[in-house]
């Protein structure tokens, strides 16, 4: 996978993650607008945990990759 398909892959997972959150809460048909800002907070929790667990899965299957590297300085602090 290419840097640009593993960001689309990314950003679709990330969508999916926010969309199941919103479903979850039955707040799938109101707008963003209506969320709190607790709610908010949550449902960029769920894109940030699910980019997490994609970059994770990136750095173990392409450890020598620079991107991969990269990415585990952005993790590591």
């Amino acid at each position: 996978m290419t840097d640009d398909e593993w960001q689309a892959h990314t950003t679709h997972e990330a969508a999916i993650a926010i969309g199941k959150w919103l479903e979850g809460r039955g707040r799938l048909h109101q707008p963003i607008r209506s969320l709190t800002m607790p709610e908010l907070e949550a449902l960029a929790q769920n894109a940030i945990s699910r980019f997490i667990v994609l970059t994770s899965q990136r750095i173990a299957e392409r450890p020598d990759d620079s991107v991969s590297r990269r990415f585990s300085t952005l993790l590591l602090g």
